[in-house]
């Protein structure tokens, strides 16, 4: 069975919680938090990032999420509630289910991702 990409991504935001841009505001700088940037460097480069989140690329994420992996990154296994975001909520989706069937169980995806944190007005760090 093919399935379009669009399909992907609806299939993992019925998997994965949500979360909205004023609710996700209201957690940067807390301690049992973690955000995830999965989006490519050059994004990251070029428009900034949620203060405090971690870099974990799209195509590295698995690698870096495995604990035995000589990539991981301890972040994202510090128990912490991960909220991941890319640029408009799609690769997050999918990242955030990945993680999921990892066996990571607090992951969330930031809902319109990093454009509408910035149209809402969200601190970014450069």
């Amino acid at each position: 069975m093919v399935k379009k990409a669009t399909e992907l991504v609806a299939e993992a935001n019925v998997a994965v919680d949500k979360l909205s841009v004023e609710e996700a505001k209201k957690l940067v700088g807390r301690g049992d938090v973690q955000f995830v940037d999965v989006r490519d460097s050059s994004e990251l480069a070029s428009h900034g990032r949620i203060p405090g989140a971690v870099h974990a690329t799209r195509g590295m994420l698995e690698f870096y999420a495995d604990p035995s992996s000589p990539v991981h990154k301890p972040e994202l296994a510090a128990g912490k509630r991960l909220i991941l975001y890319c640029g408009s909520g799609g690769r997050s989706a999918l990242a955030a289910k990945t993680l999921k069937d990892m066996g990571l169980e607090n992951v969330t995806n930031l809902i319109g991702g990093f454009t509408a944190w910035s149209q809402a007005g969200g601190p970014i760090e450069h």
